[in-house]
């Protein structure tokens, strides 16, 4: 790992939905009224919210959402073409920010042209050779594997050699057009065999990038090893933290952070509490008193954070199970900064504050935690690493809790009582607090 990946934390952000773009490629104007290059004028506001790094969904030419893609190497025409990616790739390596593509290698849309000429080819055709594809008489249409029961994301064949090529030339060509770090969509549906035939070359080109696979369940540790990847999403925690906040119960938390703990010694995790496909956190925990915990921790435990647009205004919406279940999640953003609603101004300045925490702190990218105080609406911790130290405490009850042992010496952000020098610390009803 590369010192630039030590030290970043993502803005993560889905530019359909973003830039407003028509729900379907087949419904889009000649020319989109907004492309990649409005997300320029939000790159001070994510500078100035602390991040280093802006994590873009998928971008490339798709029918519908993006993840049913049909050319890998074209900007999809609802985001305007390569000339408005390449000026946001310059304006936000000019404020040094790092560019994350969203690189979907599982599956592609049913109208990409390799697997129409797969079905006119039929089975000795090169193209057939990319897709699971059956036929059971000749001239019949073959049926093929899909995405999670979704007919219209068509399954790549990931023992096919050209498949591979095609994967790593895809993320080699982008890296070279500027962009610094991969997320590779559905990794957990894809053999950790085929990452191995195709990282190499990658790493071998652009040594530096960081790739992080999606990875929902399984064995994180070991899809890691077994890929070659830097990092998996860390779900398991996402879980745990608004859950247990939303139900005020820290016993599932602190079993979670166990489980992470082992993971930080063989990898460090994508952390997060909110992203293009769940719910957002602000909704998960009704109270608003303590939806400030869930970002405490994410800026205080050890991993990579993510910081999914909207959340850092407080932004409420539910993801529902149906076809256009994910709009209310991945809505369109004003123009400028200036046109957002007063009323998450507070929600900004808090996640400025605790990422500050993280940035004079950067020993947390890889830190180990410790509780010191458990029980089901109160839960203190240290956390440790390269030399540093910080105590974490988070109350969920109705009334003020006490702390004994923390052995702390003032308050870093949040509020606190330190009582006999620091030997323990009274933090408000719902309240929190992270010491030193």
């Amino acid at each position: 790992m590369t010192s630039w990946q030590e030290h970043e934390i993502w803005w993560q952000v889905y530019p359909l939905g973003f830039v407003g773009a028509p729900k379907a490629l087949a419904d889009a104007p000649p020319e989109p009224a907004r492309t990649l290059r409005a997300l320029t004028d939000w790159l001070d506001y994510a500078v100035g919210l602390g991040v280093s790094g802006l994590a873009l969904g998928p971008i490339f030419t798709a029918s519908t959402h993006g993840y049913d893609t049909l050319d890998h190497f074209g900007i999809d025409p609802r985001l305007g073409d390569r000339a408005d990616f390449d000026a946001l790739v310059a304006a936000a390596h000019e404020r040094g920010l790092k560019i994350m593509l969203d690189g979907v290698f599982n599956h592609v849309g049913r109208e990409h042209p390799a697997f129409l000429a797969a079905l006119d080819g039929g089975a000795g055709s090169a193209e057939a050779r990319l897709f699971d594809l059956t036929w059971s008489e000749p001239g019949a249409e073959p049926s093929h594997r899909n995405f999670e029961g979704h007919d219209a994301l068509v399954a790549l064949n990931h023992d096919d050699d050209g498949v591979a090529e095609l994967v790593s030339e895809v993320m080699r060509y982008w890296l070279r057009a500027g962009a610094d770090a991969w997320r590779l969509d559905a990794a957990y549906a894809v053999p950790t065999q085929f990452w191995q035939r195709v990282l190499p070359a990658v790493r071998a080109e652009f040594g530096e990038a960081y790739v992080v696979g999606e990875v929902i369940h399984g064995d994180y540790a070991q899809i890691v090893t077994e890929s070659g990847m830097d990092a998996v999403t860390q779900y398991e925690l996402w879980k745990a933290i608004w859950n247990s906040i939303r139900e005020r119960n820290f016993y599932e938390l602190d079993h979670a952070l166990g489980r992470h703990n082992d993971m930080l010694e063989a990898f460090v995790p994508l952390t997060f509490v909110g992203n293009h496909d769940v719910t957002r956190i602000a909704t998960q925990i009704p109270d608003p008193r303590m939806r400030a915990h869930a970002l405490v921790l994410l800026m205080t435990l050890g991993g990579t954070p993510s910081i999914y647009y909207g959340d850092e205004q407080g932004f409420e919406a539910v993801k529902e199970e149906r076809f256009g279940g994910d709009d209310a999640i991945r809505p369109a953003f004003p123009d400028s900064p200036a046109d957002l609603p007063e009323a998450g101004s507070d929600v900004y300045h808090l996640h400025q504050e605790l990422i500050s925490v993280r940035r004079r702190h950067p020993w947390l990218h890889r830190a180990r935690t410790r509780a010191l105080n458990l029980s089901n609406e109160t839960y203190a911790y240290e956390v440790v690493g390269d030399g540093g130290r910080l105590v974490v405490v988070l109350n969920v009850a109705d009334a003020p809790a006490r702390v004994d042992g923390a052995g702390v010496t003032g308050v870093v952000a949040g509020h606190a009582e330190l009582g006999d020098g620091g030997a323990w610390v009274r933090v408000d009803a719902c309240g929190w607090a992270v010491l030193e």
